[in-house]
C-alpha cells in the first residue's frame, strides 16, 4: 500500500501553521522521509520526523503544552522520550517523532535528508539544520576491525547471560547490539556495497536493500533461539569477515569459540 499523500501533506502543512501559529515557537525541520529532499521514499509506515524549536528560554515552559499539534481529535496518545523528546500516534497509526526543545538543546543533534519549513528572522533553524549535517558527515565512518572486536565481545557477553537465565538482557546482547555492529563491520568493510539509499545516521537502516543477501542471512539468525542465533551470528561474522581481511581478530574469535564451546570455524549453523 503507498502513502495517502494528502494526508501525509496535510500533516505537514498543519505542523507548519501550529508552529507559526505559537508565539514561543521559531522554527520547524522536517526530517527523514518527511522532508522535501526525500519524499520518494515515503510508504505506507513513513511517519513524521522533525524538531520543533522553542524560544530561547522558554523551553520548561512551553513543552507540557502540545495544542500546537494538528488534528488534536484525531491524537490517541503523546509520549516524551527523555527530556526533549516526544511522540504522537494517531488514530489512523499514524505516528509523530520529535524533539521539542530550544536550539541550544540540540547542540549534538545529527541530521540527513531535511527540509527546513519554519524560521526566525535570525536564521536560526537554518543555521541549527547546517551544523546538525556537519555533525553527521563527520560522523559518517566505520572502524570495522574495532566493530568487529566488539560483536565478539556482545555475543560472548549475550549468551553467558542466556546461560545464567538473564534471557532477556542476553537476548538485547545478542539479537540488538551484536547485530547493529555486525552490519556496521559489514558496510566498513566492504564501503562499496553501499548506496545513496542508506541512512548515514543509522547504517542499520535500508541495509537490506544495500546488502540483501547478508541482511537476510542475519535474519534468518535472528529467528532462532537465542544461543542459537548468536551462534549463527558468530558463523556469519567469521564467514563474511575473515577471509582476505588481516585485522580481522581470529585469534579472539577462537577464545570465544572455545570459551562457549562452539566450533571454532562457526561452520555450525551456516545453511
Amino acid at each position: 500500500m503507498t502513502v495517502d499523500a494528502a494526508r501525509f501533506e496535510a500533516l505537514s502543512a498543519g505542523l507548519a501553521d501550529g508552529v507559526r501559529g505559537h508565539d514561543d515557537l521559531i522554527g520547524l525541520v522536517l526530517l527523514g522521509s518527511a522532508s522535501d529532499e526525500a519524499s520518494a521514499r515515503r510508504d505506507e509506515w513513513s511517519d513524521h520526523d522533525f524538531f520543533a524549536l522553542i524560544e530561547e528560554g522558554r523551553g520548561t515552559a512551553v513543552r507540557p503544552d502540545l495544542s500546537w499539534l494538528p488534528d488534536q481529535d484525531g491524537l490517541v496518545l503523546t509520549a516524551r522520550e527523555g527530556e526533549i523528546g516526544f511522540v504522537a500516534a494517531y488514530d489512523d497509526g499514524h505516528v509523530f517523532e520529535f524533539a521539542f526543545s530550544e536550539v541550544g538543546e540540540l547542540s549534538g543533534a545529527v541530521a540527513g535528508d531535511a527540509t527546513v519549513v519554519v524560521d526566525d528572522e535570525h536564521g536560526t533553524t537554518a543555521r541549527l539544520l547546517s551544523e546538525s549535517r556537519a555533525r553527521a558527515a563527520a560522523s559518517d565512518s566505520f572502524d570495522p576491525a574495532n566493530d568487529t572486536r566488539l560483536v565478539l565481545v556482545k555475543l560472548l557477553i549475550g549468551v553467558g547471560r542466556v546461560r545464567r537465565g538473564e534471557v532477556l538482557n542476553g537476548q538485547a546482547f545478542i539479537r540488538q547490539w551484536a547485530v547493529q555492529l555486525l552490519v556496521r563491520a559489514i558496510r566498513g568493510r566492504f564501503p562499496q556495497g553501499s548506496t545513496t539509499a542508506r541512512d548515514t545516521i543509522d547504517p542499520v537502516r535500508r541495509f537490506e536493500t544495500d546488502f540483501p543477501v547478508e541482511a537476510a542471512r542475519i535474519a534468518q539468525a535472528l529467528d532462532r533461539p537465542a544461543e542459537e542465533a548468536a551462534r549463527s551470528l558468530f558463523a556469519l561474522t567469521r564467514g563474511l569477515l575473515e577471509q582476505g581481511w588481516d585485522d580481522f581478530p581470529s585469534r579472539a574469535a577462537d577464545a570465544v569459540a572455545d570459551r562457549l564451546g562452539w566450533t571454532r570455524d562457526g561452520s555450525a549453523f551456516i545453511d
